[in-house]
Parts: C-alpha cells; sequence; structure tokens
C-alpha cells in the first residue's frame, strides 16, 4: 500500500471512454489522459509552508485535477498517480 505524506493523495485512473458519444471507437493515440481520477489514499495534511492544511478528500472520493501535475508511479503491477491536495479541483458527486 501507498501511504502519503502531508497533503500528498494517491490517485487511480478511471478508465476514459473508448467509444464518443456518436459511436466512434478512439484509437489508443486519439485518446487523452483522463483528468478523473478515485481517491486511493490521502496525507494526513498539517502544518506546510507555515500553513495548516485539512485534508477535504477522503479515499473512494472520485475528482478532476490539473492535468499536468502530478507524479505518476507504478506500485504492485498498477498505476498511480501521486499529487498534492491543491492539484484536485473537484470532486464529482
Amino acid at each position: 500500500m501507498i501511504k502519503p505524506l502531508m497533503d500528498r493523495v494517491v490517485l487511480k485512473m478511471v478508465e476514459a471512454e473508448e467509444t464518443t458519444k456518436s459511436g466512434i471507437v478512439l484509437a489508443g493515440a486519439a485518446k487523452e489522459k483522463p483528468q478523473v481520477a478515485e481517491v486511493i489514499a490521502v496525507g494526513p495534511g498539517g502544518m506546510i509552508d507555515g500553513k495548516e492544511v485539512k485534508m477535504c478528500v477522503k479515499v473512494g472520493d472520485k475528482v478532476i485535477f490539473s492535468k499536468y501535475s502530478g507524479t505518476e508511479v507504478k506500485y504492485a503491477g498498477e498505476e498511480y498517480t501521486i499529487v498534492s491536495q491543491s492539484d484536485i479541483l473537484a470532486i464529482v458527486e
């Protein structure tokens, strides 16, 4: 298990749609990197750069995050992205 530190959040990408709304199947190169992910683990927050950071997301939340943020890692055969909570833009309900 990956345990994030400070204000970090571990995300797992939600699979992108393989077919457009009009029924066109997208080739691998035509797909964009998904920006919706599921929260897998959440750091404890705390004092970061002299400011208290409270964690607003929880495990299981679906979130939208900044397109070019985070660090991609492979662990136990799975791919994850680790981002700062500030890189998360919204919770999808």
